[in-house]
């Protein structure tokens, strides 16, 4: 492909190369080699950019010019993002329904759908059009799901569970399991409490490889527009997670929490029940958070704290021993 139809695509200006550029493909700009494109969004590889073999960069209006032909945009990332577009076809899944799979009399499957081998649709479930079910995805009784929804092998949507349009399920997640919830009889024994409440999830959610988004005791687990769910997040029974906001990878969300829009928590962040996160909030990976945190906060560490207060904590705890030594010397 051309660099001036990349750049046309991209809505980029081009600076400091011929438009007859010829591209290739995408790569990362450390493994960029003559005749592919990268991008820089973050100033700190600014040397990375001064010595890729790349033919082209992705760069914003403010980064410093580079040697190489350079795609201006105020959004790099995002641009390239639709880069990786261009080069890359993904899998494409005809219509049709394997013989292997189980389809219950009474369910409703949209038009054109791709329904792969040994894929369970039970009894009372909805789906709407161009639904993708790869192998051995279950969907239990009473599920109702939208349009073009993507579940890849061995997802789960369980028991009257409710799925908006363009839903993306990756492989393994589970929708409306078990929320964790016993509560200790007379004996001292655990009794199971029955969780009656589905979770829902509305249009454009896309829940990543073995996350886990539990039913709910009474009520509803909700996921609301345009949320992402990260591999390995475990979202509580009774939670509820606001439009546009990340869980990345490993978060917790204990039970009942509330999680307002475009919060992002970063990677084994733990939230403990009953909490809320206003909007716009962040929470640096690992902080663990035992008490609502006010919107647009930046929080760190455990138990978790304004941002930069963390951070000169941090600095200060490397130095703790010397300060203990300072102390002991000043009481002799």
């Amino acid at each position: 492909m051309k660099l001036r139809d990349i750049a046309s695509a991209l809505s980029a200006r081009l600076e400091n190369g011929s438009p007859d550029t010829n591209i290739t493909g995408v790569a990362s700009i450390d493994e960029a080699s003559p005749g592919q494109i990268t991008f820089v969004a973050n100033p700190r590889y600014a040397a990375a950019a001064r010595v890729t073999q790349a033919s082209a960069v992705i760069l914003s209006e403010e980064f410093p010019a580079v040697s190489t032909a350079m795609l201006r945009t105020k959004d790099p990332y995002w641009a390239f993002a639709r880069c990786v577009e261009l080069f890359y076809e993904a899998p494409r899944y005809p219509p049709g329904v394997h013989p292997t799979a189980v389809i219950h009399a009474s369910a409703k499957v949209g038009a054109n759908p791709h329904i792969g081998p040994y894929v369970v649709v039970e009894e009372g479930v909805e789906i709407g059009n161009h639904a993708v079910l790869l192998a051995h995805v279950v969907i239990y009784r009473a599920a109702k799901i939208g349009d073009n929804f993507f579940a890849h092998a061995h997802a789960v949507v369980r028991e009257h569970c409710r799925l908006g349009n363009h839903v993306t399920l990756q492989n393994g997640a589970i929708i409306g399991g078990d929320g964790f919830g016993f509560a200790k009889d007379n004996s001292g024994h655990w009794y199971k409490i029955l969780q009656s409440g589905p979770a829902v999830l509305d249009d454009d959610v896309e829940v990543q490889a073995n996350a886990c988004v539990d039913r709910a005791s009474l009520g509803r687990t909700h996921i609301a527009r345009g949320a992402k769910i990260d591999n390995l997040v475990q979202v509580g029974h009774g939670s509820s997670v606001g439009q546009d906001s990340l869980l990345c990878a490993q978060v917790g969300l204990a039970g009942s929490t509330r999680v307002g829009d475009r919060v992002i928590l970063a990677g084994q962040v733990g939230v403990a029940g009953h909490c809320k996160i206003g909007d716009g909030a962040m929470a640096t990976a690992q902080s663990g958070i035992p008490s609502d945190v006010p919107a647009g906060e930046v929080v760190s560490g455990y138990p978790a704290i304004e941002n930069k207060r963390w951070l000169k904590c941090a600095a200060l705890f490397a130095k703790l021993p010397e300060i203990a030594k300072a102390v002991r010397a000043r009481k002799q």
